[in-house]
């Protein structure tokens, strides 16, 4: 909306900075013609945020200083006023003060100034064979026209051309698209005082809306309820199609008259233009005059009420021709953009001839070509409507007028979309759709439910009591009566067949269910209903699985934890057998080392006898017990007794045994008595007698062994290799 309405020239004023103001021309606080309100608010950052939004288009900082500069042209080219001639020979002077507002212009378009002031001026006229050129100088109403026409031609073509840039960047390749969300905005129904072309456009597009939402909604729901063999009382509805057929029909409508006369290149005679109006569609019931108007004018009834257009100056807005003159010095400025915009063809250059005489472009043209192709855009969408209405004619603020309201709605075509609405069935859903969406009713309540569908929508053998025999084309629409038979069960009678008036609220037709929105929302609660119990049955289901799971997983912990007790406890009682084992084998040997410890201790302190005595007496047995005390300190004997050699003979050995407790004693070495003179004090380790063994057999075998050995558990402690490792 704001592009539209010149934003950029308003943005230009008030946020540019000081060098573009310099550079454009535009001082602070200056006025404009073409913007009366500059002094509204607007934040300077909207200029910014334009600039942004054009870069990120793809339109550059280069691109757009051209496009600021060539509008900050027009707001002075909008200042330039004419003043009448004295001599109606010579051109329009202009007034003092705009002046230098058009040498402003042509210094920002680029243009000379001798040049653009001769084609807003002077008009060149081509006639003759010959093609003959004579220049006639402009009234001054025809400069301001001029004037404003070249204003009009560039900002029309700079506007096209910067959506033409920014379709092309954000556009897509229709191949990867489907669908798309469109937004119309035009404008609404006018009628002002005086009208005239402009409204005629307007209203003209708002009656092709009409006939689209007519079309669209009111008569395509009632044939679609016909087809469908729905018993329905048809409602009637305004169709605007004859006020249509005045406007643009062929070949004879107020357009077609319209460009008729633009191509008959002659003085406009609008009183003439209204008889012909008159006379060539009078059969038209939409067409009328103000007989009290002394101006030429006719008047169409539309679809919203009837508003009476002025002729004069109509068929001049219809031609918006542009002077070539114009043309010309728009392709001869030096600007960039303005050669794009207006770029020099063979055609215009040289072959005027021909241009002149071709067909005309009339305004009426495009406007109905551009919103013909609208409605085929329109076709093939979904549309959807918002209808304004003004709450009062006056657009005064918290006032609302009950009867042009009404009026409103009623000429929108609101009511009978209401009535519509209100008597048909707002939801219709193929046979496939509902049966998808619903099929879960019918299993839900089984088959075996007593039926409360009305007859005159059953099958006609069930009407007998007959099981009837369901063809392909009649199993989707069983089905679907089944559904709403089960989906009704429990209602009311008024509430099974519709309202307390009886009216259906559901009807079965041939390919469509037609359902009332109270219907629709029966069948969704019951949907909800049943989906969630099938929740709720699944939400069992998986807890007691889960429950299932976890008393599984508990019961093979608790086997896992029974096995690996037992594997423990039997690991445990084999250690601990080893435990007993190696515990007794370690008291075994402990004790024998105590008992021998004892024996070799028993002697301490006491005189030995000669070796033959102490010899000849028998040691004690086993089973002689041995005080712990006594064991401790016979400790150093079982040493010397275990250093003994093994394979002396039994006097000899007795001999060495008696040596080496004297030794212990501490007797002085050297001294006189029996046996080795000398001895270490106590063997740090083990001693060896090597002695030769004889060659004699049993040499070393005492006869009286029974008298001299050393049996039972003192031969185990006197065992080194026992008792002491080597």
């Amino acid at each position: 909306e704001f592009n539209f309405y010149l934003v950029f020239c308003l943005q230009i004023t008030k946020g540019a900075t000081a060098e573009e103001r310099l550079e454009w021309n535009l001082p602070e606080g200056a006025e404009y013609r073409w913007l009366p309100n500059s002094e509204r608010n607007l934040d300077e950052d909207c200029f910014e945020l334009t600039r942004a939004a054009m870069l990120h288009l793809g339109i550059g900082h280069a691109t757009q200083s051209n496009i600021f500069k060539v509008l900050s042209g027009l707001l002075h080219l909008g200042n330039v006023q004419f003043s009448n001639p004295v001599d109606e020979s010579q051109p329009c002077e202009l007034e003092d003060k705009t002046k230098e507002f058009v040498k402003t212009t042509g210094d920002l378009l680029q243009i000379p100034v001798e040049e653009l002031l001769e084609s807003l001026r002077i008009r060149t006229i081509t006639a003759g064979k010959q093609q003959q050129v004579f220049k006639k100088p402009c009234s001054r109403a025809e400069c301001e026209t001029r004037r404003d026409c070249l204003a009009k031609v560039i900002y029309a073509r700079l506007f096209e051309w910067l959506v033409l840039v920014i379709n092309e960047n954000i556009y897509t390749d229709p191949s990867v698209w489907t669908n798309f969300i469109g937004l119309l905005d035009v404008y609404g129904f006018e009628a002002f005082p005086e009208n005239n072309l402009e409204q005629l456009c307007i209203n003209y597009a708002n009656e092709k809306l009409q006939q689209h939402f007519v079309a669209h909604y009111l008569k395509a729901q009632q044939e679609e309820y016909a087809a469908e063999g729905l018993q329905w009382s048809f409602i009637n509805y305004q169709d605007n199609q004859n006020c249509l057929d005045l406007i643009e029909g062929n070949p004879l409508s107020i357009f077609s008259l319209l460009n008729e006369e633009c191509r008959l290149n002659r003085p406009s005679n609008t009183d003439l233009f209204q008889t012909r109006i008159e006379k060539a569609l009078s059969t038209n019931q939409c067409l009328s005059r103000d007989k009290f108007s002394k101006k030429p004018n006719f008047i169409i009834s539309h679809y919203a009420g009837k508003v009476c257009y002025q002729l004069a100056a109509m068929v001049e807005k219809n031609k918006d021709a542009v002077p070539p003159e114009l043309v010309h010095v728009l392709q001869n400025s030096k600007d960039p953009l303005l050669q794009k915009l207006f770029p020099v063809t063979e055609k215009n250059q040289n072959n005027t001839k021909t241009q002149n005489k071709a067909a005309v472009v009339t305004v009426v043209s495009k406007f109905k070509s551009s919103l013909e192709h609208l409605m085929e855009i329109l076709s093939r969408t979904t549309p959807h409507y918002i209808r304004c209405i003004k709450p009062n004619a006056d657009c005064k603020a918290m006032t609302f007028r009950r009867e042009e309201v009404l009026s409103q709605l009623q000429a929108c075509g609101i009511v009978e979309a209401i009535s519509i609405s209100a008597a048909g069935f707002p939801v219709r859903i193929p046979f496939q759709s509902f049966t998808e969406r619903y099929e879960l009713l019918r299993k839900s309540w089984g088959s075996g439910k007593k039926r409360v569908w009305d007859k005159s929508n059953s099958h006609p053998a069930e009407k007998k009591g007959e099981t009837p025999v369901m063809d392909d084309d009649k199993a989707p629409r069983a089905a679907v009566l089944e559904i709403l038979q089960d989906a009704v069960r429990g209602q009311t009678p008024a509430q099974e067949t519709g309202n307390g008036a009886g009216i259906p609220s559901v009807y079965c037709g041939k390919t469509k269910v037609f359902l009332a929105n109270s219907t629709l929302e029966l069948l969704e609660a019951r949907r909800a209903e049943v989906l969630n119990e099938k929740a709720f049955c699944i939400q069992c289901c998986w807890r007691r699985f889960k429950e299932k799971t976890a008393k599984e997983k508990r019961s093979a912990t608790l086997i896992q934890a029974a096995v690996r007790s037992w594997l423990a406890k039997n690991r445990f009682q084999r250690v601990r057998r080893a435990a007993g084992v190696i515990q007794r084998g370690w008291r075994r040997w402990r004790v024998k080392a105590t008992l021998a410890a004892a024996e070799l201790d028993e002697g301490e302190g006491q005189e030995f006898p000669a070796p033959g005595a102490a010899l000849a007496k028998p040691p004690c047995s086993l089973e002689s017990t041995w005080p712990l005390q006594a064991a401790v300190q016979l400790w150093p004997l079982g040493l010397v007794l275990a250093a003994a050699p093994v394979s002396a003979p039994g006097p000899r050995r007795a001999l060495a045994l008696l040596s080496c407790l004297q030794g212990l004693q501490g007797g002085p070495r050297g001294s006189l008595g029996c046996g080795i003179a000398s001895i270490r004090a106590l063997p740090q380790g083990s001693v060896k007698f090597h002695c030769r063994r004889s060659p004699l057999h049993f040499a070393n075998v005492s006869p009286h062994r029974e008298e001299f050995s050393i049996t039972g558990f003192n031969q185990i402690l006197l065992d080194r290799k026992e008792l002491l490792p080597t």
